[in-house]
């Protein structure tokens, strides 16, 4: 509240105060006698300072006004009734007035009621104004467009948006109307807003109301409930906006009214994901922790994730300068940085003894390995690199993790090394395996979490296909079969660090990724978001499957199945039979197949590995090829085996 406004509200109570004292008695003796006046001359001076310093201790004065509520009026409520104890304490101060104690139920009474209605009543004239039309010709500015909005649900985020509009009152808007798909809610009114029907009559209700734009106003929808609201909006020609995700709310990424357009993301929206921040905070409070690949797309929201548990230090390890100086940049803006130490480090997790002399000179009790070459095509073309970098790396920063009685240490991994077909897979599946060694004789914990694609990481599909959006298209897609499993990277980053808590050695957890995604399915999404059509403005363009690439990927071999953790989306493979001694030394068959850059030796050494490596570097894009691969994709389902 401005100094202004809380010098005329104590004036104002100052009034309501001493006429209550005043009515009190009249209403009392039905009159006021010369000893009465004498006592209220004596004790109104007295009184007031006390009972403004009443009010301010109770904070009366540090409340808006027009957001006024329960708790403030409960504020209220025992701001007086401390007042009116200090002034039933008054009249042993005068006596000859044993009767005046009776005149403070009055009295508390009538100031209460006149200090509630004094809060209230700005509240409820603004809300009147609010739902009144004469709101319109009062406020609404005449030299701007006036636009009509239609807003879908009839919840907590629709009554939000229609507070907002209105408490705006030079917003040339007007909310002509809710749609809910809640039979009972139909012709209901909520602030003065009809509910004019469902989701399915928008094309109806847009054309009858003459709409100008709509707003999604539910939070909590799921993924596959708003393509449906998406797809009716698309239908009607206008403009739609959408009120963020919970899970943007909650992470405080985006403010409850930031309207926005529709991302691709909010179409494979789920649940948010529940997770356990005590036992999170049990692991990682106070303690030395070092992320590889800090500058990635996991890496980096596995930083930003951690730090609000407050560890000792953070360690951003990556190759790239500038994406390790972009998340340590940010994150020394971030408010929840408190006393934890930021420690940028350019290194290669190939030089061991540069990694060795860090683990000891930090003492790193955690490790999250996000540190990979990803793209599958490029390690078709460089296979050497993929194990150079996924292999001998992770084997490094394994082996001194172990060396250092490093507590925990956990890998993101991927669903391409299930069934690998391409390089990418198969190293991933080999770094699968080391952990697995090392968890059997080591004090760290060793981890890998397995999950499919990430939504808007770099070289992802989105980004590419927006690029060729923008361009003009065509939008390029392999196969028109091709499917992949998707999660957005906070989702994703947030349950490894829950997977994190729950790893006891050697386990791979696996993610629930929810259902497959048609890649085609996604890229027609995008284009119509755009407000652009299939085919008439943009063209897609089957190029064919590239190198190491499969039309479906699976989260499980059929061998492995899954066990259940605390957390309903997170799972654990049934662990595999790893011969130690066998690894070593087919490991360093194929360290040496790498660094004499012979590719073919390479593929061999990896086939020798992981027997169910089915690569396809010479895969072209043949019908009778596909429509075989085709046939044969079937997506392994999890199943939970019981204990």
């Amino acid at each position: 509240m401005a100094p202004l406004k809380k010098i005329i509200f104590a004036l104002t109570d100052i009034v309501c105060v001493t006429f209550a004292l005043v009515a009190s008695i009249w209403l009392k003796f039905d009159s006021l006698t010369p000893a009465h006046t004498q006592y209220l001359l004596f004790v109104i001076p007295i009184l007031m300072p006390i009972g403004l310093a009443v009010f301010w201790s109770f904070g009366l004065y540090n409340r808006t006004m027009r957001f006024i509520s329960l708790p403030d009026m409960i504020a209220v409520f025992f701001a007086v009734s401390c007042f009116s104890a200090v002034k039933l304490l008054s009249i042993y101060f005068r006596e000859g007035f044993p009767s005046l104690s009776s005149v403070f139920a009055i009295d508390w009474m009538l100031c209460l009621i006149m200090l509630g209605a004094v809060r209230i009543t700005p509240r409820l004239l603004l809300s009147f104004i609010e739902i009144s039309p004469l709101r319109n010709m009062l406020f609404t500015k005449t030299d701007k467009a006036y636009k009509r909005v239609l807003v879908v649900g009839a919840g907590q985020g629709g009554e939000t948006i229609i507070r907002e509009i209105r408490r705006n009152m030079n917003l040339p808007i007007e909310v002509v109307g809710l749609v809910d798909d809640d039979p009972t809610k139909l012709n209901q009114i909520m602030l003065g807003v009809r509910v004019l029907g469902a989701t399915e009559d928008l094309s109806k209700i847009v054309a009858e109301h003459a709409v100008d734009e709509i707003i999604i106003a539910i939070p909590s929808a799921g993924g596959s409930d708003l393509r449906r609201i998406v797809q009716q909006c698309q239908n009607t020609k206008v403009r739609f906006k959408t009120l963020p995700g919970l899970q943007d709310i909650i992470s405080g990424k985006l403010a409850h009214l930031q309207l926005r357009d529709i991302a691709i993301e909010d179409l494979l929206r789920r649940a948010p994901s529940e997770i356990n921040i005590s036992e999170i905070a049990a692991y990682l409070t106070g303690k030395n922790v070092i992320i590889t690949g800090a500058g990635g797309s996991i890496g980096s929201e596995i930083c930003r994730q951690i730090l609000p548990f407050q560890p000792k230090a953070l360690l951003l390890l990556g190759h790239g300068e500038n994406s390790i100086f972009n998340i340590h940049q940010e994150l020394q803006r971030n408010p929840a940085l408190g006393n934890t130490k930021l420690i940028p480090i350019i290194t290669d997790i190939q030089d061991y003894d540069k990694l060795l002399k860090l683990f000891k000179s930090y003492k790193i009790d955690i490790v999250f390995h996000a540190a990979a070459h990803k793209h599958v095509p490029l390690m078709e073309l460089n296979p050497e690199e993929a194990v150079k970098n996924n292999v001998i790396g992770t084997k490094n920063i394994v082996e001194v993790s172990h060396l250092t009685k490093v507590e925990r240490f956990v890998m993101i991994s991927t669903d391409k090394a299930v069934n690998p077909t391409s390089v990418m897979g198969a190293s991933k599946r080999v770094a699968e395996k080391i952990l697995k060694c090392y968890a059997r004789r080591s004090s760290t914990r060793f981890v890998a979490v397995r999950f499919g694609n990430v939504l808007g990481s770099r070289g992802s599909v989105i980004p590419m296909f927006k690029q060729q959006i923008e361009n003009g298209g065509p939008v390029t897609i392999t196969h028109p079969n091709m499917i992949r499993y998707f999660m957005t990277i906070p989702e994703a980053s947030k349950l490894v660090i829950q997977a994190g808590a729950y790893g006891k050695g050697g386990e791979v957890f696996i993610l629930d990724m929810g259902e497959p995604v048609r890649i085609v399915d996604l890229a027609e999404d995008l284009i119509r978001l755009t407000g652009l059509e299939v085919g008439r403005d943009i063209e897609i363009k089957f190029t064919g499957v590239r190198p190491g690439e499969k039309l479906y990927e699976e989260l499980l071999t059929a061998s492995e199945g899954i066990t259940a953790t605390r957390n309903s989306k997170i799972f654990i493979a049934k662990p595999e039979e790893v011969n130690e001694q066998v690894l070593l030394d087919q490991i360093k068959n194929l360290v040496e197949a790498a660094h004499s850059a012979n590719a073919a030796s390479v593929i061999k050494c990896f086939k020798d590995i992981v027997p169910s490596f089915s690569p396809n570097r010479d895969m072209i894009y043949n019908k009778d090829k596909q429509e075989r691969a085709t046939s044969e994709a079937e997506v392994v389902k999890l199943r939970v085996l019981s204990n």
